[in-house]
């Protein structure tokens, strides 16, 4: 089935991960309403909210673990309740993957919001299958995995699906699915592949609507958000920064801008810091819809925050699924504590091999806040390699992991110590002991995960 010849799609994102800001879907939707107000008939759009990372998918297990109703996005009503009835007033339909470990109480805390906000309730689909911890599905798992598998406590194993299950759900007429862990570019391409009816193998379109999507799904990105460097590459209004809307045409080629009335820009310099993003291979960017060629594409700006991409490229999707496991890895202890003044670089130094001495059966991570710390390594050797520079001002920072709790608490308590036991002048001591996730990633086939979609409109309350 060719392209149908529909008016440009408008994809707006407000939302690059969890934790990421709860005001940005507002100048979001007011500028897709004014765009599909002043637009040609037949033109769509949608809002997409980007909001799992590789280990966010775990501790939304956790959370469901403690109560059968949770494990969803839990800034879902922050994010949501300020745009959802003017998204169903005016026809925007809304995609995202913060059903995370739980689609299902997502959706069904999105129709309770839709209804005390007074709203026709919403048609709402949720796309089922990444989630792998059936047993049968275990099995396969262990079989690829072998011995890694052994005695690990599972907390979660997803599989990143794609944008198939998004279409279908959407040509069956929902106005908002709810995804758990899809790719991310797949919630742009869902969309278009539904308005613009693309078969599942039009490797060419699915190629530039995928980079449309990689350049939409990290939000404020591609507006400038971590772009911004002062002095070398300024933004901006960056305290107001806008979020992406990209324009997709019928062939998947993109215009990215920003929402009206916000801060940041979008320029060809944003665009293609994005658009290289975490990109391996940028010849074949792997995502389960289609792999991804950008070696010969073209970014061009088009004025004042508008850039267009073409040149993107398509090929056949890989054959398996990436899957991502993730268990309990024991425990993670921190410890914090200032030292400021004459010599203070010297006696921060000192507090760190009095924790070495007291802790000699821990490996400690030691940063020195201020003198070494992002550029440092765990097994401390730059540290030992960089000497004192007589800095007045450090936060020492010391780190262990352990298997056993009661082993990792010692650290707490030596850090406290160090109130008294010395070196002189210490202040500000904080501590933290949290459960750590291990992660162990593998591939599966594509038959070995059955995607689906379910309209649930029959769960919802009265």
């Amino acid at each position: 089935m060719n392209s149908i010849a529909r008016p440009a799609l408008l994809i707006g994102c407000a939302a690059g991960f969890s934790g990421d800001r709860t005001d940005a879907a507002g100048p979001v939707v007011q500028t897709l309403i004014a765009r599909l107000r002043d637009g040609p008939d037949g033109q769509r759009a949608f809002l997409i909210f980007e909001t799992l990372a590789e280990r966010t998918l775990a501790l939304a297990q956790l959370r469901r673990r403690s109560d059968p109703e949770a494990g969803y996005e839990p800034l879902l009503d922050a994010m949501l309740r300020p745009v959802l009835a003017r998204c169903l007033a005016h026809g925007i339909r809304i995609v995202s993957n913060f059903g995370a470990a739980n689609p299902r109480a997502a959706a069904r805390h999105i129709a309770r919001m839709a209804r005390e906000l007074g709203a026709a309730p919403p048609h709402i689909a949720v796309v089922e299958g990444d989630d792998l911890s059936a047993p049968a599905q275990l099995a396969l798992l262990r079989e690829q995995l072998g011995v890694e598998m052994d005695g690990i406590r599972l907390v979660s194993a997803n599989a990143y699906i794609g944008a198939e299950p998004i279409a279908a759900a959407l040509d069956a007429g929902a106005q908002i699915v709810v995804c758990g862990r899809v790719a991310d570019p797949s919630l742009a391409v869902g969309p278009a592949m539904s308005h613009f009816g693309w078969r599942s193998d039009d490797w060419e379109r699915l190629g530039r609507a995928t980079m449309a999507g990689h350049l939409l799904e990290c939000g404020a990105q591609v507006c400038g958000g971590y772009f911004a460097d002062p002095g070398y590459k300024d933004v901006p209004g960056l305290e107001a920064v806008g979020f992406p809307i990209a324009e997709i045409d019928a062939d998947g080629c993109c215009t990215v801008g920003k929402a009206d009335a916000t801060g940041g820009l979008v320029t060809e310099a944003t665009v293609k810091e994005q658009l290289l993003y975490e990109v391996h291979d940028p010849a074949a960017y792997l995502t389960p819809d289609v792999v991804a060629d950008i070696s010969d594409a073209e970014v061009h700006g088009l004025g004042t925050n508008r850039v267009a991409v073409s040149g993107v490229r398509g090929h056949a999707r890989p054959t398996h699924y990436k899957v991502n496991i993730c268990h309990e890895g024991g425990w993670l202890a921190e410890g914090e504590i200032s030292y400021a003044g004459p010599r203070a670089e010297a006696r921060a130094r000192l507090a760190a091999d009095v924790l070495k001495k007291r802790l000699a059966d821990l490996v400690l991570r030691v940063d020195l806040i201020g003198a070494v710390s992002v550029l440092g390594d765990d097994a401390g050797r730059t540290l030992a390699a960089t000497p004192d520079a007589g800095l007045r001002d450090i936060r020492l920072r010391v780190a262990a992991t352990h298997d056993d709790r009661a082993q990792a608490e010692r650290l707490a308590r030596e850090v406290m110590a160090l109130y008294t036991c010395g070196p002189a002048g210490g202040g500000g001591v904080r501590t933290a002991l949290t459960p750590r996730l291990n992660t162990i990633s593998c591939l599966l086939p594509r038959e070995a995960v059955p995607v689906s979609f379910a309209m649930i409109d029959e769960e919802m309350p009265a």
